[in-house]
């Protein structure tokens, strides 16, 4: 599948409880991990950039992913596969400007 086929997705993962930035690595790790299979295995998606968001004493409490993926089926997949929450899939639309 080529470039121009990916469609833009943003997610929002949810976390049930907060985790230490290590934490957050070590996710990111297998989430890479897990791409690189999917991509082996023909399915078209890839990761652009992660927004975190924390509490106020700095632990993780969710993230805002920008992928590009064939279909929406294929980012569930990833999140399964990586053990990550999927609390909602939306496709990207135009960023706004900020001043």
């Amino acid at each position: 599948m080529s470039d121009g086929e990916l469609e833009d997705f943003t997610i929002l993962r949810e976390l049930d409880e907060p985790i230490s930035e290590d934490e957050l690595d070590a996710a990111g790790e297998q989430s890479g991990e897990v791409l690189e299979r999917l991509r082996e295995e023909g399915v078209g998606i890839e990761w652009v950039d992660s927004e975190v968001m924390t509490d106020e004493d700095g632990d993780v409490t969710g993230t805002f992913c920008h992928y590009r993926a064939e279909d929406e089926e294929a980012i569930r997949e990833h999140a399964e596969r990586a053990g990550l929450p999927a609390t909602r899939i939306d496709r990207r639309g135009d960023p706004l400007e900020g001043e």
